[in-house]
């Protein structure tokens, strides 16, 4: 995961009447991932793409799921998606009270799991799982909505959090940045030293779909 940069696709972008047009054309270009933001309406003031999102985008690619689960109780939920071993699957470590448990147990079906932390959570809640995950995944945003501007002190922060990882030697580790990811700062945080990209509004998605292409093709410049 670490030589090149990859794209994760944030579909809570994409128009629903022009889905399926979205997700060929993503075909064509190799994107990477698609990232689902799957939302309950309690962690986050926002509800959408559930269970039969998944199950329809799944029956019509085989590009891997990025599925970020921003609910309550998900280890009590995992067996709603049929998660598959392509998958990768963030957990909020605010929403989980033994962050352990669930991540070994998204682990057992074969996939790979990253924790995510919002913005004004510490990195040191991380101190205890770097070991146990896969990966984490640093929101840049207060998650539930698209189209927010980045909260300050989110580059620094994901520096800490990168520093933490090179000081374990975790190789192959997943470093995922999620929110207001424009061509710019994942320019930036490439050089830092994360490896995933969530891109939505500010990269890809930006203007209609006869854009997406070279939209696809400038953040690959930026992520190289």
């Amino acid at each position: 995961m670490n030589k090149n940069g990859k794209i994760s696709a944030s579909m809570m972008c994409s128009s629903f009447d022009i889905l399926s047009d979205t997700i060929h054309l993503f075909e064509e270009e190799n994107i990477d991932y698609l990232h689902i933001d799957v939302m309950d309406g309690n962690f986050v003031t926002n509800i959408g793409y559930g269970t039969s999102y998944v199950e329809f985008i799944r029956s019509v690619t085989d590009i891997p799921l990025d599925i970020h689960l921003m609910i309550t109780n998900p280890k009590d939920k995992l067996t709603w998606f049929g998660l598959q071993p392509s998958d990768i699957v963030s957990l909020h470590v605010e929403s989980c009270k033994d962050i352990k448990t669930v991540v070994e147990r998204v682990k057992s079906y074969g996939c790979k799991c990253t924790v995510a932390i919002n913005p004004v959570t510490p990195v040191d809640v991380l101190e205890e799982i770097y070991l146990t995950a896969d990966g984490v995944n640093i929101l840049h945003v207060t998650p539930g909505f698209a189209g927010q501007k980045a909260v300050e002190g989110t580059m620094e922060k994901t520096g800490d959090v990168i520093d933490k990882i090179n000081e374990l030697k975790l190789t192959d580790y997943i470093i995922e940045t999620d929110g207001n990811i424009t061509f710019e700062r994942a320019k930036i945080l490439r050089e830092m030293g994360v490896n995933m990209f969530v891109a939505g509004s500010s990269s890809i998605f930006k203007g209609d779909i006869s854009e997406y292409r070279e939209n696809i093709r400038k953040l690959r410049e930026s992520i190289m």
